[in-house]
């Protein structure tokens, strides 16, 4: 009886390891290929359980899992050539899944890091050939994005070629080498400097014009005022010159009386000046006589600036003093008067008369 059950127990042994060498399962992430004795039979890519030949081990049927998703390959630090002449470092990266299970277990023998590195050598290619033909500022403007997908589409017929799709390469960066950056970074110095030196060119060109424009504007400003003013001038004394012609014209007499007014003080007034006139001097012609204003009558002797010496208009007008008593003494001779003076000009100012 024991060996009996031990013989059920070996046989049930055998069933669950065979069993067990029959299955095998497939996730959402994952696709599958069965290989019997080294040679493709089928390709799984649905999820779930399924069945083989079982002793793998002696070569019957194998299964290989690849993944059923995206996967990522980064490059980095590529130094590559632009047009200029110039290095750059540039990383990258390419996303991928596997489309052909099969031919990707021909190409590869199913193994992703010979794959990834074939690709490798492919990116590299083609992101130098893509930046050999453009400069530095390409990758950094709206060309990018023409510069990536020119990159894809040089690798994808490589990737089929070994049962890859080629979803996307993207440019993560494009920076300059170290002795680039230093001469970069001059240049655009000495451009900055350049840009600098025009700008206060031109701001002192404008500076310089603006003021020429100011002082030509102040010129004929003032010119323009000084001629008003040169005109506005003139229109007074021709208004001037007509008022006194009018009014010369209306009284003639008392016309000549203002004017010899204003001659004597002009003449007089804080001058300090001695002047020995005739007695029938035309200056003084309105003071020989209280009632001569307008005729010229009446006697004078002599008249001074005030301070002088001799007798002038106020010493006329005192009682008492000795010149003009001829005048103003009682009982004394009178004294014929002189012939009336002729009217003072209306066009001039009558002079002061020299001592």
């Amino acid at each position: 009886m024991s060996n009996r059950a031990t013989a059920i127990l070996i046989a049930a042994a055998a069933v669950l390891f065979i069993l067990w060498n029959s299955l095998f399962i497939v996730n959402e992430k994952e696709q599958a290929i069965v290989l019997r004795f080294g040679e493709i039979t089928r390709v799984v890519k649905e999820p779930g359980l399924y069945f083989k030949a079982p002793l793998s081990f002696a070569g019957a049927d194998n299964v290989q899992k690849l993944p059923d998703r995206l996967l990522r390959f980064d490059l980095d630090n590529i130094r590559v050539q632009v047009s200029g002449g110039k290095f750059y470092e540039v990383d990258a990266f390419m996303v991928y899944s596997i489309q052909d299970a099969a031919l990707f277990r021909q190409a590869v023998s199913g193994s992703i890091e010979a794959a990834e590195q074939r690709l490798r050598t492919r990116l590299d290619a083609a992101l130098r050939s893509v930046y050999g033909r453009r400069g530095f500022e390409a990758a950094l403007s709206e060309e990018r994005g023409d510069m990536m997908r020119e990159v894809r589409d040089q690798i994808r017929p490589d990737a089929a070629s070994l049962g890859v799709e080629l979803n996307d390469v993207r440019i993560r960066r494009t920076d300059l080498t170290q002795e680039v950056s230093q001469q970069t970074y001059e240049r655009m110095q000495a451009e900055r400097l350049a840009e600098a030196e025009l700008l206060r060119a031109r701001g002192q060109v404008s500076a310089r014009e603006i003021r020429a424009a100011a002082d030509r504007e102040a010129v004929e400003s003032i010119a323009a005022a000084r001629r008003d003013a040169e005109v506005l001038q003139g229109e007074g004394d021709a208004a001037a010159n007509r008022v006194l012609a009018e009014a010369y014209g209306k009284d003639q007499g008392f016309f000549d009386f203002y004017r010899s007014m204003n001659a004597y003080k002009a003449a007089l007034e804080n001058s300090g000046t001695t002047m020995v006139l005739t007695p029938d001097s035309e200056f003084f012609r309105y003071f020989n006589s209280a009632s001569g204003v307008g005729t010229g009558r009446g006697p004078v002797t002599g008249a001074t600036a005030p301070g002088g010496a001799a007798s002038g208009p106020a010493a006329a007008a005192t009682p008492g003093t000795a010149s003009g008593a001829a005048a103003t003494s009682p009982g004394a001779a009178e004294t014929p008067a002189p012939a009336p003076a002729a009217p003072l000009d209306t066009s001039t100012t009558p002079a002061t008369p020299a001592p």
